[in-house]
């Protein structure tokens, strides 16, 4: 099996993150697409985020009727920082035959090295790198430069061609906080259950 790991807030899930999961799903074959929701997201502790129950209902709802997607909830109950290093071991663990790809956007790489155990993160999973607007996709020598990998060093990595479309849960929580309508950029059962929780009000 060739299995999809995309890892995130989703605070909210929206469209951006829905597209990103099917067109990786198709260019890369894969047989599924786990969404897996951080509990403890180490570089947002400083930030106050919705709960994971919330969290993860919203890509429950989001992903219904896609029957290649699947919330993994992997995170929920591990102690300490939501790292993906130790996620990938987890899954690997479980799934000692199958081969992993781990979903990210290009505005990830330039945070990559900072990662905790980021050469670890390489070792277990195919990197899918999908283009966000206004932020290039790094080559492969670049990126093994900031991971202080030798130049011929194997660096498992492919490039998924995405729409441009920029959405970000940042901006969707500031738009719901001001009372902006969010149709069209989540699903219509996410706006619905966020609206229904009070979900992101001032």
């Amino acid at each position: 099996m060739r299995l999809g790991v995309f890892g995130g807030t989703f605070d909210p899930i929206h469209f951006g993150h829905l597209i990103t999961a099917e067109q990786c799903r198709e260019q890369a074959e894969l047989d599924r697409v786990w969404f897996v929701p951080a509990a403890r997201p180490p570089h947002k502790q400083k930030y106050d985020i919705t709960p994971f129950d919330k969290r993860a209902e919203m890509i429950r709802l989001a992903i219904a009727g896609n029957p290649a997607f699947a919330v993994l909830e992997l995170e929920k109950d591990r102690p300490g920082p939501s790292f993906t290093a130790d996620t990938l071991s987890e899954l690997r663990r479980q799934h000692p035959n199958d081969e992993l790809f781990l979903i990210v956007g290009s505005d990830c790489l330039p945070d990559l090295p900072t990662w905790h155990e980021p050469q670890r993160v390489l070792a277990q999973a195919t990197l899918l790198v999908g283009a966000r607007p206004g932020w290039p996709v790094w080559p492969p020598e670049k990126l093994r430069a900031a991971l202080g990998m030798p130049a011929d060093a194997t660096l498992n990595e492919q490039i998924v061609t995405l729409p441009l479309i920029d959405i970000s849960s940042r901006d969707l929580r500031q738009r719901f906080s001001d009372g902006h309508s969010g149709r069209y950029l989540v699903p219509h059962a996410v706006l619905a259950y966020i609206a229904d929780k009070g979900l992101y009000r001032k």
